[in-house]
């Protein structure tokens, strides 16, 4: 297995457009000793509440949205394009019914109690600080909640502190 260095979020120079929206992420977290994954493009890093932040967004039929509510933490995982077909994978295929990260051949490193994904090029270790699901009356723009909710399954969104980045070495 690769090793990975420790860095600031500050020293991160990964575009975050990039990154989560072009070639994905796969959030990871750990319920009951067990460890669970999903793709996700849709997120963002900044600032808030003086804390560098990454927010991601679970729909509730979400297998990995029980593992990321029970813990405390969660990962980021970001691998590089060879590993395009485990994320479609990840992306289609529950959990629930089958050992996704076995058959995907992806190896799961721990920072500390928090899982993530060793084949990732860069990796975010968070902290959740606030989460909530999103209201149908918030959207402004009510064209995104008939397109992108036409099931009312709105999305849970996760502000999360990042506590560690970790870098291939």
């Amino acid at each position: 297995m690769e090793t990975f260095k420790k860095i600031t979020p500050q020293e991160l120079v990964a575009n975050p457009f990039s990154l989560i929206g072009n070639n994905w992420m796969l959030v990871g977290a750990q319920k009951d000793n067990k460890v669970n994954a999903m793709t996700a493009s849709w997120g963002g890093v900044g600032i808030m509440w003086g804390k560098p932040v990454a927010y991601v967004v679970l729909r509730p039929q979400r297998y990995t949205k029980e593992f990321v509510d029970t813990a405390d933490t969660f990962s980021l995982s970001f691998p590089d394009d060879s590993h395009r077909d485990a994320l479609n994978y990840f992306g289609t295929v529950s959990g629930r019914d089958e050992d996704k990260i076995a058959k995907s051949g992806l190896a799961v490193g721990y920072e500390g109690d928090t899982p993530y994904f060793a084949d990732a090029h860069t990796v975010l270790i968070c902290k959740k600080l606030y989460a909530q699901t999103m209201q149908p009356d918030c959207f402004i723009d009510a064209d995104i909640d008939r397109k992108c909710y036409p099931n009312h399954d709105y999305h849970t969104m996760y502000i999360a502190e990042i506590e560690q980045v970790l870098v291939k070495a």
